[in-house]
């Protein structure tokens, strides 16, 4: 009788509808629809990475397309990063799942599989991956890039002190779990892709791009 009532009582704890190994994986391919290219190419025919930063990045798009094209390209690129993470928090996966989801968005973003490797720098779409885990952290990421685009004004360079410093933000705020751990994953791949473009002809354009009124 207690052999029949084991495969009861293990049918009845509810197994995840996506393998959890499978959510970074998607958070990758998610992070790599590059929304400010195909936009860009659409609505004037050119490569956004050929002119200003180099990058795929909405601030890109807004200087060859306009400002509404850039605000679209925010959304996407901020709703690619919270849907793979919403997914894997919906299904109660590990937190380190929900980071690892978060950071391969932001990988995705910045090395996309389907525009030869060369995307943007990732802080909207961690940023999506913020509000999934937890709305507040959000805002607080928010707060911060506002407050380091004015005192260091310069769009590009507050961008990228957002994604290094929000992980220890986040911790002085309590914040200690998923929303913690996605924004150290997220930091260290800004945080790698800032070296990269460093190391290599990007350099000037960092010490010299425009800055922000």
């Amino acid at each position: 009788m207690t052999h029949s009532l084991l495969p009861i009582s293990y049918s009845l704890i509810p197994a995840p509808l996506i393998p959890y190994f499978l959510f970074p994986v998607l958070g990758y391919l998610f992070g790599s629809l590059t929304f400010s290219i195909w936009i860009t190419r659409f609505v004037k025919g050119v490569d956004v990475r050929d002119s200003g930063s180099g990058h795929a990045t909405t601030t890109n798009t807004i200087r060859q397309a306009g400002f509404g094209w850039g605000a679209l390209v925010l959304i996407l690129d901020i709703a690619k990063g919270f849907i793979p993470t919403y997914l894997a928090v919906s299904q109660n996966a590990p937190t380190y799942i929900i980071a690892l989801t978060a950071a391969f968005a932001v990988l995705g973003h910045c090395y996309p599989v389907f525009a030869q490797f060369r995307g943007g720098m990732g802080l909207a779409t961690a940023g999506g991956a913020f509000l999934a885990v937890n709305p507040l952290a959000f805002l607080i990421s928010l707060g911060l890039l506002v407050l380091l685009v004015l005192t260091v004004r310069h769009s590009a360079r507050a961008s990228v002190f957002t994604g290094i410093l929000v992980a220890p933000v986040f911790w002085l705020f309590n914040l200690r779990e998923a929303a913690f751990w996605a924004a150290v994953g997220a930091g260290i791949v800004i945080a790698i892709r800032f070296l990269i473009d460093w190391n290599r002809q990007y350099r000037e354009l960092w010490l010299d791009r425009d800055k922000t009124p």
